[in-house]
């Protein structure tokens, strides 16, 4: 029974680390950088757009909050891709890595350094696809909107502007994490 419940905490464990599902830390580095980033455009239209921001305090928020939640989701598409192409790139390294800390242990066996190869390998493809998904989607999501801003909606209302280089950077940069290559 208890080699059926460590199986089935194995298995848990592999289906947990390749499932689109973030963690809790992670989930807040991207709610976090998704707001302050989401927030840059104001500051854009504010001053040198010239919007006032009393007056258009709707658009601003409407825009800001949708703009965050589809980063937000952006970000999670893009590390899911990553973190598989990552963690096979890693391996190698990895794998020397554990290796050299279980060179002097000579009690260590092949499932127990198997088990440390595979969870640092996770650890460290998360970080990496993390830290990558996040600055991808935002170096993306900063060059679309400035040029939609100041290139094809430079002739419309700052209103306009506004609401459709917001909106349409975020889906650009939505749909491109969407990818599968």
């Amino acid at each position: 029974m208890s080699n059926q419940r460590s199986t089935s905490h194995d298995e848990d464990l592999l289906l947990q680390n390749f499932s689109r599902n973030v963690t809790t830390k992670s989930r807040a580095l991207f709610s976090g950088n998704a707001a302050v980033v989401s927030a840059i455009p104001l500051w854009l239209f504010w001053r040198i757009h010239q919007m006032d921001f009393s007056s258009y305090f709707i658009h601003f928020i409407l825009g800001t909050i949708a703009s965050t939640y589809f980063l937000n989701l952006a970000y999670q598409n893009m590390k899911f891709i990553l973190k598989h192409k990552i963690a096979q790139k890693r391996e190698e390294a990895v794998n020397r890595e554990i290796s050299k800390l279980f060179a002097n242990d000579k009690n260590a066996n092949k499932k127990d350094k198997d088990d440390r190869v595979l969870t640092r390998k996770n650890e460290v493809a998360d970080f990496e696809a993390t830290t990558f998904s996040i600055f991808y989607n935002n170096a993306f999501y900063l060059v679309c909107l400035i040029i939609l801003s100041f290139f094809v909606f430079k002739n419309f209302s700052p209103t306009v502007n506004y609401l459709f280089s917001v909106v349409l950077s975020t889906a650009v940069v939505f749909l491109f994490s969407t990818g599968q290559k």
